[in-house]
């Protein structure tokens, strides 16, 4: 299936059969000031990580660790410089590689969102199943103008979390979705 193809989301194509949405990138990026909170995120812990790596090499080499080889026990020092070459750089590509990653869309009577930066998760919530829409902000986060929607139904499996939203999207579409789930449940009724 060719990209261009994808991002119409047209429904014949290879792999998906007759009645069944193809697996597609929903349309919409989240915010870009997500790629600083995630880059402040993944720096604290790095800061974190590179000062504890630190503390256990001063620790290692006091000779307190009697039963470590002497080659690790001298060698102690490099654990700090170490662990810096290889958090760090993952630090800084993570949030890059996130926003190309995460993705959402409501779509008809659908959630769409796409996440993670490793291992990727797609998630379909159908409106009509949602019981509960939760707009929250961590501190970054509000001191960002971002938030996350957490949509909620009945199976874990079919629940959804769209981080790194502005604001006032994320609010909007809090609302939207709420009003949705609330006209299909009367349609129902």
């Amino acid at each position: 299936m060719s990209d261009r193809t994808e991002q119409r989301g047209d429904t014949a194509g290879a792999g998906s059969l007759p009645g069944q949405v193809p697996l597609r990138p929903p349309a919409n990026p989240v915010s870009r000031k997500a790629i600083v909170m995630w880059l402040l995120d993944g720096l604290f812990w790095s800061v974190l990580l590179v000062g504890g790596a630190f503390l256990l090499s001063g620790w290692i080499g006091d000779g307190r660790w009697s039963w470590l080889p002497e080659w690790l026990a001298d060698g102690a020092g490099w654990l700090p410089a170490l662990t810096a070459v290889l958090v760090v750089p993952a630090a800084l590509a993570e949030p890059f590689w996130r926003y190309a990653v995460h993705r959402w869309e409501l779509s008809g009577d659908v959630v769409y969102a796409r996440s993670g930066w490793i291992d990727r998760q797609w998630t379909f919530v159908p409106v009509s199943r949602i019981q509960t829409v939760d707009k929250k902000q961590g501190t970054l986060e509000r001191v960002l103008g971002l938030a996350t929607v957490d949509i909620r139904t009945a199976s874990h499996a079919g629940s959804s979390t769209i981080k790194g939203l502005d604001y006032g999207v994320a609010a909007a579409l809090a609302e939207r979705l709420a009003q949705r789930a609330e006209e299909l449940r009367d349609d129902a009724t």
